[in-house]
């Protein structure tokens, strides 16, 4: 890989860390509070599985209006501390941005907030807004579909295949180079630009005092999460969202090719149809990291749903 070209910010991000929950949070922030508006609030951007807050940088550079944005690294990722825990829950998520949203050095308190979150974090947000209804003025999923549905007679399997898991430490493949990162961050997608991938590298991995680079993710995430996906409890959820919902997804992704027939596109287009007001577009060409395949498109459609 040719590492000449890198990408260059438009925006300047800040560097944030605050205290939540006994955790170190590591936030990056556009623009200040003193942007915000009732007609304009504070975005708030929360990123998916095995990644970071940075990898918003190019949707966010792409909307054409200044506001404030705040982004988060979820616990265990990023510069986020791990907590030490053995597996990773939601509630622990919710109980995070909950505490984020009230912390008085970040300016989000006492306003409703326009709320995006990619995949895992989609899947947050979309509960959030259903127990915290009046703390979202515009809520925006990027592909957090949720999980295949769940039946209890599968939880013996399950705690057993997590008590197994709980004997071997979970590990994290290091990289030689930073550009053998960038090369990872493409061969998982190929619609990555190379300039991005190239900035979007140490944002993603830390060099160690070996000089391995290593992802700044908990191998803890590789667990299996002994607790069931109860959709029921889920629905309950989403019904109570308030909210105008915006979904964006990529005409390249395929969740057959994640779950197979255990979770069909028609069951989520059922699960989806308990949101009272839903707009939904596709953007193409792009695959699940649609904020990086094409960051231009999607600002666009933000930018007019959030007005």
């Amino acid at each position: 890989m040719h590492t000449s070209a890198v990408y260059l910010p438009r925006r300047a991000a800040r560097s944030l860390f605050v205290t939540v929950r006994g955790l170190r949070y590591h936030l990056l922030a556009w623009g200040d509070a003193s942007l915000a508006t009732p007609e304009r609030p504070p975005l708030v951007l929360l990123h998916g599985w095995m990644d970071v807050a940075a990898s918003f940088q190019f949707m966010v550079d792409a909307l054409e209006a200044d506001r404030y944005i705040v982004a988060a690294d979820w616990r265990g990722f990023g510069l986020t501390d791990a907590g030490g825990g053995d597996a990773y829950w939601f509630s622990d998520y919710l109980g995070d941005l909950d505490a984020l949203l009230d912390h008085p050095e970040l300016g989000l308190a006492g306003q409703p907030i326009d709320l995006l979150g990619h995949s895992m974090g989609g899947n947050v947000v979309m509960l959030y807004a259903g127990v915290r209804p009046e703390r979202i003025r515009r809520l925006t999923n990027l592909e957090g579909f949720g999980m295949p549905a769940t039946a209890p007679e599968q939880a013996p399997k399950r705690y057993r295949q997590w008590l197994d898991e709980l004997k071997e430490p979970m590990q994290l493949r290091p990289y030689d180079t930073l550009a053998d990162v960038a090369a990872r961050l493409r061969k998982t997608n190929p619609l990555l630009s190379e300039d991005k991938a190239v900035w979007l590298a140490p944002h993603w991995a830390r060099q160690d005092g070996d000089g391995r680079w290593q992802i700044l993710g908990d191998p803890a995430h590789k667990r299996v999460n002994p607790q069931l996906y109860r959709v029921d409890e889920v629905l309950a959820c989403w019904k109570q969202i308030e909210a105008p919902l915006l979904w964006v997804e990529g005409d390249r992704t395929d969740v057959e090719k994640w779950w197979g027939h255990r979770y069909p596109r028609s069951e989520f287009e059922q699960r989806l149809a308990v949101v009272a007001k839903v707009e939904r577009h596709l953007l193409a060409p792009a695959g699940h990291m649609l904020h990086h395949d094409q960051p231009e498109a999607l600002a666009r459609r933000l930018e007019r749903f959030l007005g």
